[in-house]
């Protein structure tokens, strides 16, 4: 299944009529002319996702955030679990039961550095309009920090727009206790994108918007009964959003989350989850 999604991304692409039109540009010098950046609250209710250690009822705050400045093209975001207090959160109460209950925050931090702003050409090639070095931090509240570097694209697709892609080697600095910690340990593959396809005359608009995380190559663990050398996360949302708010609906599928086998010591890490989410713009 993973093999096909490739198989048609790459066809795509190849069949793809756009050549350097959506490249990135320096045509004066001046490498900040389209800068921006953005800051938005989401209030989160996740339902039936696959978090590991049967994580899956809560309802979350996450700071969203991102934008473009010169060289650096910046996505991040910080969730604080169980904002409510509430007895009917997953991560309330008893904290002897699970080993990432008491798990306050998670902190995902993803800064890319383009490479035709630092070297001052223009290295698009057909419907890829930039090249970046893209790394990636996932920082656990308790026992989780993974490092990530590698080469990151956005590329335009027909139909859909710009998507952002990135290929980096994974660092694992701490992973709960893994055998792979403080080692180069397997590669991800990302993707990210945000197409409007209902327009309404007030100016809001509908969205299909999404991302998918697929991990491989994680062989060093391979030899825990509990973990997979890969993982996947897909996320499809439908959302509206105005110039000021935005809601929506998201469906995820996981397989093998967090590279915690499914059915093992972790729970259930398979399957599909679903998240509401109403947002606050700034």
């Amino acid at each position: 299944m993973i093999q096909k999604i490739f198989s048609t991304l790459l066809v795509l692409l190849a069949l793809s009529p756009l050549q350097n039109a959506f490249a990135a540009k320096i045509t004066d010098g001046d490498i900040h002319k389209g800068d921006y950046r953005w800051l938005q609250f989401n209030l989160m209710q996740s339902i039936d996702n696959k978090i590991p250690f049967e994580n899956q009822q809560d309802t979350y705050f996450e700071m969203e955030f991102g934008g473009r400045s010169g060289i650096l093209d910046l996505y991040g975001y910080l969730d604080i679990f169980d904002i409510f207090n509430s007895p009917n959160s997953d991560r309330h109460g008893d904290t002897s039961t699970a080993a990432t209950q008491d798990d306050n925050f998670f902190f995902k931090f993803a800064p890319r550095f383009s490479l035709d702003f630092m070297t001052g050409h223009d290295l698009s090639l057909g419907p890829v309009q930039e090249w970046y070095v893209a790394t990636l931090f996932n920082v656990g509240d308790r026992a989780l920090f993974e490092e990530y570097i590698g080469f990151g694209s956005d590329i335009q697709i027909p139909w859909l727009g710009k998507l952002g892609a990135n290929l980096m080697a994974r660092h694992v600095r701490e992973n709960y206790g893994a055998s792979d910690e403080g080692e180069w340990n397997g590669y991800i593959l990302s993707t990210n994108w945000f197409k409007p396809f209902v327009e309404f005359q007030n100016q809001s608009f509908i969205t299909w918007q999404g991302y998918l995380d697929y991990k491989f190559g994680a062989n060093k663990i391979a030899d825990d009964v509990n973990r997979t050398s890969w993982s996947l996360e897909w996320f499809n949302g439908i959302y509206w959003h105005s110039k000021q708010y935005a809601a929506g609906y998201g469906l995820k599928y996981y397989q093998n989350m967090a590279l915690f086998k499914s059915g093992g010591f972790a729970g259930e890490t398979s399957g599909f989850g679903h998240y509401l989410d109403l947002t606050y713009k700034f």
